[in-house]
């Protein structure tokens, strides 16, 4: 029945108890048994257990009775770190309802606030929990001030939980099923479904995980998908559970369920997508979807220049389980083909490259990330690059525009002093900065975009000890003094290196790449020389010794004129290994440019 359904998200700061917490609602429901019962239940991926991390946003059907009435709870797990903020608005516009957890020992933190927000922008009920109240450290009593005045939600019955030893969880799923409205709807009206999640299955091909709105999904219906306008039959339904998928006939308004049309094609099933009745059609799409924005740009390679087929295949069926992601061909005279691949930020970037080479056993190489860059050219045409490469010659650019971001921070007082340098050592431009109380600043600047794709996450949490929060909205473009800054190895530049950089710094940054390239490169048998150049004219340079091969050692005495030559004859052989020698970079050299400040 509709009126006992109840769909809501964990949402939360990374580390604060989210899967935890999950995996206690799912043994107290009774899906799991005790056996089964193993830890970070709906953390399908092994990475993600690995790094202790949510990455992909995973439902589960739970059945709970309370007061001898029995309730359908669709939970949904959301991740917590802002590169997969795109997964939690995703959860967010499937639910009714959200579970707010806070550590109990470390209070609100920046991830808590940007999801909050989220979650209010979708009018959802937000129920908030202080996770881990049995910890020697926990003040539960303080963090509920703090989310009373940092947010703004009155919790005075905020429930106090231990998602580790299961204290307060069956007063939770109380709370859920007394406070979550039921999901709203006509059971009467025409089908009216929206795609939530999507992944390829080998045996069953592509599967679209939908929340219906309104009317009903049945086995063998002939549906159709509005984005693409393609009619396709219901092979299968099923309901999510997390040891394996339930099979049902049909499902109804307010429920959530996975659909299976024997798909081969992925772009079939795109992510926001509403499906409807093919005979009987609803009048409009579901909106309030988030629109996605790759945030980072960087061009990723097969190691074995054959592979380049197996790579585009693995894009297309990872783009299917992660749709955030975008990509298109690209060459470089370096690493031959590749994909200039679009992610959310870094830690996105770096589990995308894991994935594919865990899942589908490629062996890849990343090079720097960048952002989309606006050249004008002296016979006044404007073009956009991803890729310092693309950039035309200097004589030919008439200027380049940068795209900006309007960056909102939330931050404690304490660290105001720390954020505002570090913002000033990126170029920030300040455009407000207001009190809301006497311990918290809201401030608001414009950043280069670029200089917020490196380490700017990072760092903005090491000075504010994680209590910062950052969000961005782009801006638009704006001319900057920009220069494109060459990596020469053995007076050949690689074009995989090459990033574009302030001319103020550039020098500063010419330094710290080669010196740490230094470290990188292997010793051949010749000298290699490692520069740095703004156009020809080289800013930096260090050289990496040869290895020393003892020629003379078999000479155990006799006349000093033939160890000489022997000494002569290696050096002529080095010199010529000079002009011809290949250096090979390991890939560590690649990601050296992440590195830099």
């Amino acid at each position: 029945m509709q009126k006992n359904i109840r769909n809501f998200s964990i949402i939360a700061h990374i580390d604060h108890g989210k899967s935890t917490l999950a995996d206690r609602l799912i043994q107290e429901c009774g899906a799991v048994s005790m056996r089964e019962m193993g830890t970070q239940m709906m953390d399908t991926m092994d990475i993600e257990k690995e790094r202790g991390i949510t990455i992909k946003a995973q439902s589960v059907r739970l059945t709970y009775v309370k007061d001898g009435e029995p309730y359908i709870l669709n939970l949904i797990d959301t991740p917590g770190h802002v590169d997969f903020s795109y997964e939690v608005s995703r959860s967010l516009a499937s639910s009714d309802g959200a579970l707010l957890v806070v550590d109990s020992s470390q209070g609100v933190e920046a991830q808590t606030i940007a999801n909050v927000y989220l979650a209010l922008e979708n009018d959802l009920e937000i129920i908030p929990v202080l996770n881990k109240i049995d910890l020697p450290a926990a003040d539960p009593d303080r963090v509920r001030d703090e989310i009373e005045h940092t947010i703004g939600i009155d919790c005075t019955d905020a429930l106090g939980v231990s998602a580790k030893s299961g204290i307060g969880v069956t007063e939770l799923l109380d709370k859920i099923v007394d406070t979550i409205p039921a999901p709203e709807g006509d059971e009467d009206a025409p089908t009216k479904a929206i795609i939530y999640d999507s992944w390829f299955d080998n045996y069953l091909g592509a599967l679209a995980l939908v929340r219906v709105y309104d009317g009903e999904i049945k086995k063998g219906q002939d549906i159709y998908v509005m984005g693409t306008g393609k009619r396709h039959e219901v092979l299968n339904l099923m309901y999510p559970h997390p040891l394996a998928l339930q099979k049902t006939q049909v499902i109804k308004t307010g429920e959530v369920g996975i659909v299976v049309l024997g798909l081969k094609n992925i772009g079939d099933v795109q992510v926001g997508d509403t499906i409807t009745d093919y005979k009987n059609k609803t009048k409009e799409a579901i909106e309030g979807f988030e629109e996605i924005k790759s945030f980072v740009f960087a061009g990723i390679y097969p190691i074995e220049t054959d592979k380049f087929e197996d790579l585009r295949d693995a894009l297309d069926k990872l783009k299917l389980n992660d749709s955030s992601i975008s990509y298109e061909p690209e060459t470089s005279v370096a690493l031959g083909y590749g994909f200039r691949v679009g992610f959310l930020g870094l830690l996105h970037m770096e589990v995308v490259k894991e994935r594919l080479e865990r899942e589908f056993d490629l062996d890849l190489i990343a090079t720097a990330p960048t952002v989309t860059y606006k050249i004008e050219r002296t016979d006044g045409e404007i073009i956009d690059i991803q890729n310092p490469s693309q950039l035309p010659p200097v004589n030919e650019i008439e200027k380049i525009t940068e795209p900006y971001v309007k960056s909102t921070i939330l931050t404690p007082t304490e660290f105001l002093g720390n954020i505002i340098t570090l913002l000033n050592t990126k170029r920030g431009i300040q455009e407000k900065m207001d009190y809301l109380t006497p311990e918290r600043v809201l401030l608001e600047y414009s950043i280069p975009m670029n200089e917020i794709v490196m380490d700017f996450y990072d760092k903005l949490k090491s000075v504010s000890k994680g209590y910062a929060s950052f969000d961005y909205d782009q801006s638009g473009f704006r001319e900057g003094d920009l220069v494109k800054l060459d990596v020469l190895v053995a007076g050949e530049v690689v074009d995989a290196l090459s990033i574009i950089v302030p001319r103020e710094s550039a020098q500063t940054k010419g330094r710290e790449f080669v010196k740490a390239m230094k470290e990188i490169i292997p010793r051949q048998l010749f000298e290699v020389a490692v520069q740095a150049s703004i156009g020809n004219k080289v800013i930096a340079r260090e050289t990496v010794k040869s290895m020393g091969k003892n020629v003379t050692a078999k000479c155990y005495g006799g006349d000093i004129t033939r160890k000489r030559k022997l000494l002569e004859k290696q050096k002529a052989g080095k010199k010529r290994m000079k002009s011809i020698g290949k250096v090979q970079l390991p890939q560590e050299a690649f990601l050296t440019v992440l590195k830099l400040d």
